[in-house]
């Protein structure tokens, strides 16, 4: 069991080195502080780390990870880092990716019970029921979860259109917000160009009355 963890440490140091060799002033850079300009919201699934699918150094990507990449308007850590990735990290894009072959989505498409995971998967099923029609025409069970991947990345990017952070901010300057998915298979991102850019972009009734309107 030590050994296991240990590498960890082991691998955490042959990673300082390396950066401190490539370029010595690396890690006092960092320690100034950051400014990315995108946030990301993705799965914890241990198989799609932002940084490594994008290609992207330390302080780049401001990330927040949970089960199936979800934006859920009663989640206060999704939202305390929704506000400061926005206010205070001042960030241009933010970026709700999702993957093929994600668990969370497949245990929402079925009727088996997972404790208390099943209040986090219901959000999933909202979006399942929402495109019932849809979904239920594909006969194959993963073509199928593809799709549904690719639906729930859409009703998450429209969640954030909702938040009254995301609105406050479209009236001082730009954020723009996208929806993609990561095919673990094959290592690449395809963009579902569902670009948000202002509250136009949602139904009347989630627009809020805030100054400057």
């Amino acid at each position: 069991m030590k050994d296991s963890y240990d590498r960890l440490i082991e691998g955490n140091k042959r990673f300082a080195m390396s950066k401190k060799f490539e370029d010595p002033s690396y890690f006092k850079k960092l320690s100034l502080g950051q400014k990315p300009d995108y946030l990301w919201i993705g799965c914890s699934d241990s198989r799609v780390p932002a940084n490594e699918v994008t290609n992207t150094e330390s302080g780049e990507i401001f990330v927040h990870r949970n089960i199936a990449n979800l934006v859920v308007h009663t989640d206060l850590n999704l939202l305390s880092v929704l506000e400061y990735a926005v206010k205070y990290l001042g960030v241009k894009h933010i970026i709700v990716c999702g993957h093929y072959g994600c668990g969370g989505v497949k245990a929402a498409m079925g009727n088996d019970s997972f404790g208390v995971l099943n209040n986090w998967l219901r959000n999933i099923k909202d979006v399942y029921y929402k495109h019932s029609t849809e979904l239920t025409m594909i006969e194959d069970l993963d073509k199928r979860a593809d799709r549904l991947t690719e639906l729930n990345v859409i009703e998450q990017v429209r969640n954030l259109a909702k938040t009254t952070i995301v609105q406050e901010t479209w009236q001082t300057r730009e954020l723009h917000l996208h929806g993609w998915v990561y095919g673990i298979n094959s290592g690449l991102i395809t963009d579902l160009s569902v670009i948000h850019d202002g509250t136009e972009d949602i139904e009347s009734i989630y627009r809020f009355k805030i100054s400057g309107n």
